[in-house]
Order: C-alpha cells, then sequence, then structure tokens
C-alpha cells in the first residue's frame, strides 16, 4: 500500500473512533517505542489532539487500527 493511501485509510479510521477507543488504541498501542501517557493526561486532552497523537505513532510505526 502506498504512503497516500495508507495516511488516508488510517485517518478516516480514526476519526470515527470515539474518545474510548482512542484512549484504549493509544493505552494498548505496541510500537519501536513505547508510549506512557496517563490516565489524567488521556483524560485532559482533548479527543482532536488524541487521535492526533494516535495518528502520528502510527504512521512512524506503520501500523494499522
Amino acid at each position: 500500500m502506498n504512503a497516500r493511501r495508507y495516511f488516508e485509510r488510517n485517518a478516516t479510521v480514526i476519526a470515527t473512533l470515539d474518545r474510548e477507543q482512542v484512549k484504549k488504541q493509544i493505552k494498548n498501542f505496541r510500537g519501536r517505542f513505547p508510549l506512557d501517557f496517563t490516565d489524567d493526561y488521556l483524560d485532559a486532552t482533548s479527543l482532536d489532539r488524541l487521535r492526533h497523537i494516535l495518528l502520528g505513532v502510527m504512521m512512524t510505526n506503520k501500523t494499522r487500527c
């Protein structure tokens, strides 16, 4: 899959996730580097920011939702 289609697919999927689904994806993310966000941080962060974080780490690791 080329990079543009990969990005578009993941961005579309992430855009449909609600807050709890995004938090679950972030907390259970397994990639080349660990994510260490507290529940307090995740609860206080806007949904758009959480989606941005998730998309960024997925693009860095080229994983799918």
